[in-house]
């Protein structure tokens, strides 16, 4: 899961938490973050727009800033 965007602390730009079985496993700044982190826990994501791989919670993979 890819939480809604956080604004960035002390200037740097904003990110997405990522959750994993309901756990909280890192923040992700771009979509390349998103499929490092999930590959480093095993799962590998062949379609982000597949809701079985990765559920967008507050926008999707385009979202990456506040509005």
């Amino acid at each position: 899961m890819v939480l809604g965007v956080c604004p960035g602390r002390h200037g740097e730009p904003p990110f997405r938490i990522m959750e994993i079985d309901g756990q909280v496993v890192g923040e992700a700044r771009t979509v390349t973050d998103v499929l490092e982190t999930a590959a480093s826990y095993g799962i590998l994501i062949h379609d982000l727009d597949d809701p079985d791989a990765v559920r967008w919670v507050g926008g999707d993979k385009y979202t990456w800033r506040l509005h």
